[in-house]
């Protein structure tokens, strides 16, 4: 994996908190040009995305959906993953990430089960969406009852149903997160 160090600091700061604009400006550079180097090379989605670490990239995602024929493998989940694995761990406090473009809904729940300190972005969805990435009908569809969904979500209740929850209550090597 590259890493580039930009400065080091004390263990445990906030990065987010203490770096200057000129800093994260350099940070989203990276994603953007992550982004700009998977249109030319990988002939994928237009987005980049990197984790950093007290002044060290942890982790780099592109955007390879269609190289993988994998819907999840957008920029900024590719990244957590790779961070994730870096670290040992499922969650990136202390971390920071930077994506070149406004995280769709998917990657909004991957970040907040990730738990970074910060997230910056570079382009909007609505400009996304001008180039056919449009998310608006999946927000959309998130609010609708599920009754209404134009993928139908139906509960399906089995006399098993609350077996995994059940255990996971009474489990004593549970991780909680």
């Amino acid at each position: 994996m590259r890493r580039k160090t930009v400065r080091s600091t004390p263990e445990g700061s906030n990065v987010a908190m203490t770096l200057t604009a000129r800093e994260h400006s350099d940070w989203m550079a990276i994603a953007i040009h992550e982004a700009v180097e998977n249109v030319h090379h990988v002939h994928g989605g237009p987005f980049g995305a990197i984790v950093v670490k007290d002044g060290e990239i942890i982790g780099i995602g592109r955007n390879h959906v269609t190289a993988l024929n994998d819907p999840t493998a957008h920029a900024e989940v590719q990244a957590i993953r790779e961070a994730c694995r870096y670290l040992n761990d499922f969650q990136l406090r202390g971390c920071t990430l930077y994506t070149s473009c406004e995280p769709c809904p998917m990657c909004i729940g991957a970040i907040y089960w990730a738990r970074p300190d910060a997230v910056y972005f570079a382009c909007t969805k609505e400009e996304a969406a001008n180039i056919g990435f449009d998310d608006q009908f999946i927000y959309e569809e998130i609010a609708l009852p599920m009754t209404q969904r134009t993928i139908p979500m139906k509960q399906m209740r089995t006399a098993q149903s609350l077996l995994p929850f059940q255990a996971w209550r009474t489990s004593t090597d549970k991780i909680e997160y």
